[in-house]
């Protein structure tokens, strides 16, 4: 499953005529494009999927968002120790 997650653009930036943007998750800073939102500025929430900012959202959705992934996050933890190891292959989701 591919997830977009919300990010706050923190620094407009160009590079090679392309529109960046250092955007902040959860206090990690991240190169992004900005191609498909150029009209982002400082502060904007942003919907990020592989390094492209797909989507600006408001402030409310990005902070609900954000405490859903982390719910899913404390869910996936919890439930880590009930995996049966034949079906686990320990590889990545």
């Amino acid at each position: 499953m591919c997830l977009a997650v919300p990010g706050r653009i923190e620094e407009l930036l160009v590079e090679d005529d392309v529109p960046m943007a250092r955007v902040a998750f959860c206090g990690v800073l991240r190169r992004v494009c900005l191609a498909h939102v150029p009209d982002a500025v400082v502060g904007d929430y942003v919907l990020v999927h592989v390094g492209f900012a797909l989507s600006r959202i408001d402030e409310v959705e990005a902070r609900r968002t954000l405490e859903l992934l982390a719910e899913l996050g404390e869910l996936e933890a919890s439930m880590s120790g009930e995996l049966d190891s034949t079906v686990h292959d320990g590889g990545g989701t």
